[in-house]
């Protein structure tokens, strides 16, 4: 039996993860069902996404204001001071979820990106008190290399890692 070209193994792994990203939860059965593959197949490809980090891991979609969480933004633009080994490793590997005692901060995403701004932190906090002690201390702790910090709430999540909110026809109430 002929292997597979390396596109069409690309092409099966591209299903499978499109059904995982749909629902991480879905057994391996159904999404073998679903792209047309043997259970086999799909757990195959499943643990070489994961080997390789295609897939970094799994999250659960949580509806924040049923934990009496907000959910922020924050958008950095870096000042033109070079960024040395030391700064790197500390952007890196430091937790930053913790830099303001007895505070509810929990980083959902941490994001460079090329445009207006160089870096995009979501993360959710108890309220907006919480949320500007965390930017104002984010602030202190990169002093000298951030020229701009802005802090947005979201008001409603319409989608939030490719899945549709099961509220979102709430939205109507926002516009």
């Amino acid at each position: 039996m002929p292997k597979s070209s390396q596109k069409q193994i690309d092409a099966d792994e591209k299903k499978v993860i499109r059904e995982l990203q749909k629902n991480a939860k879905e057994s391996i059965d159904k999404i073998a069902k679903i792209c047309g593959f043997s259970r086999q197949k799909v757990w195959r490809i499943i643990k070489r996404l994961e080997k390789n980090k295609t897939i970094w891991g799994y999250a659960a979609i949580v509806n924040e204001e049923k934990q009496d969480l907000e959910h922020f933004i924050m958008l950095i633009k870096k000042t033109t001071l070079p960024i040395d080994e030391k700064l790197a490793n500390k952007i890196i590997t430091r937790k930053l979820d913790n830099i303001v005692p007895k505070t509810e901060i929990n980083i959902l995403s941490s994001l460079y990106v090329h445009g207006t701004y160089d870096w995009i932190v979501t993360f959710t906090a108890k309220d907006i008190k919480q949320a500007k002690k965390f930017s104002e201390k984010f602030n202190e702790l990169y002093d000298g290399y951030i020229s701009e910090l802005r802090l947005l709430e979201t008001l409603f999540s319409v989608k939030k890692q490719g899945i549709l909110n099961p509220k979102a026809i709430e939205l109507k109430d926002f516009l």
